[in-house]
């Protein structure tokens, strides 16, 4: 079998025909028309478990080859776009959970999240609970009623890493769906599925746009967990555009080669960081002193651009002035762009199993694709501003 930097570049297939473009076209449509009307109902019966050009609302062929490759990507059965990670995130908690249900959150989950379950899930019979984000506390906090297991690994803001076949060896005698966040990694660094997971979750937004201009979810499911997304996706009417299915595809074909980049400038600023007398702790998987370090090196395939840290006997205010003294960095939400973002990480109002409080300001970087000596010696200008 061709490795995965082959198969990505190839994934999704091309048109059969003696003259073919190399992408996928962009096809945009509402309206699709048929030949016969017995046409129209055999493409009907066949839409819930084929790729058939039905209807805008369902997909059209740009947003299917997506679809098969970020399936390709993520070795699973099958993919469903949503308009954002978090509508995808939304998505499955509304296709697998009902009043009554039990599901167990990482304390470590992407912001939002919580306000999802707390406004939204709970107010609708659904009891959330959050674990500990390396899993210790996990077994013992699941019922009899737990359906969902939901996994972010790394962790968001400083990375805490957990071991995914062990919570899925607890899950599957019981029943329990096993879904992961797998946007630090997506299927570059990380494959879920194959680890025991029920179902990966990817802002395709971050790595695999690559380039900050677009938004967009994805849920890539095994067999027996696909249809209850399918179904909702498709009875919800949600989708994504054809112009962002090319770009999502378009970056995807770089991903390998962004991620390597990624890797390597990060690496430059982390050593440079390790020996600044203004930092506390680094947070960053690849460092053999961080948490988790052993299950990194088992189960990811490197690190993205995400780095955080510890500002030493900084206060606030501190922080403040390094950031707005940084150039290179831009001040911005997200990250897995070229560019090179930073925001102050606020750990401590984002854990409730976890105590965060009496530790340093922690400061977020995304490195880009810039030269890190540039960004290192931009990061120089930001800590003379302390």
């Amino acid at each position: 079998m061709p490795r995965k930097s082959t198969r990505i570049v190839h994934a999704a297939g091309r048109a059969a025909g003696p003259s073919v473009p190399v992408n996928p076209p962009v096809v945009r449509a509402s309206t699709v028309l048929f030949d016969k009307l017995a046409t129209w109902r055999d493409y009907r019966t066949r839409r819930d478990h084929e790729r058939l050009l039905t209807y805008g609302a369902r997909g059209t062929d740009t947003a299917f080859a997506l679809e098969r490759a970020l399936c390709e990507l993520e070795g699973g059965y099958r993919a469903q776009l949503f308009p954002t990670g978090l509508a995808a995130i939304a998505g499955v908690f509304m296709a697998y959970l009902k009043p009554g249900d039990h599901l167990l959150l990482s304390d470590a989950v992407y912001g939002p999240v919580r306000r999802l379950c707390e406004e939204h899930l709970r107010a609708n019979g659904v009891a959330c609970e959050y674990y500990a984000a390396d899993g210790s506390d996990l077994e013992a906090r699941i019922r009899a009623g737990t359906r969902m297991i939901y996994v972010e690994c790394p962790g968001s803001l400083v990375y805490e890493m957990i071991d995914l076949p062990r919570v899925a060896s607890l899950a599957k005698p019981r029943g329990i769906l096993v879904v992961a966040d797998n946007t630090w990694g997506s299927g570059w660094l990380y494959n879920p599925l194959a680890l025991g997971a029920d179902a990966s979750v990817i802002a395709v937004t971050k790595y695999i746009g690559g380039h900050s201009d677009l938004m967009m979810g994805a849920v890539v499911t095994t067999e027996t967990a696909w249809k209850p997304v399918g179904r909702l996706a498709d009875t919800m009417g949600l989708t994504a555009s054809a112009d962002d299915a090319y770009l999502a595809l378009r970056g995807l074909r770089t991903l390998g080669a962004r991620m390597e980049m990624h890797q390597r400038n990060a690496l430059a600023v982390v050593d440079w960081l390790s020996s600044h007398a203004g930092i506390g702790e680094i947070f960053f998987p690849a460092l053999p002193s961080h948490p988790g370090h052993e299950i990194w090196k088992r189960d990811f395939g490197g690190v993205n651009g995400l780095v955080s840290f510890e500002l030493d006997g900084a206060d606030a205010k501190d922080m403040e002035r390094m950031i707005d003294a940084l150039e290179l960095f831009g001040i911005g939400a997200s990250w897995g762009g070229f560019e090179s973002v930073v925001l102050p990480a606020d750990v401590a109002s984002s854990r409730t199993v976890t105590d965060w409080s009496g530790r340093g300001p922690i400061v977020r970087l995304h490195i880009g694709l810039e030269d890190p000596r540039d960004l290192i010696e931009d990061l120089e200008c930001g800590f003379a501003a302390l």
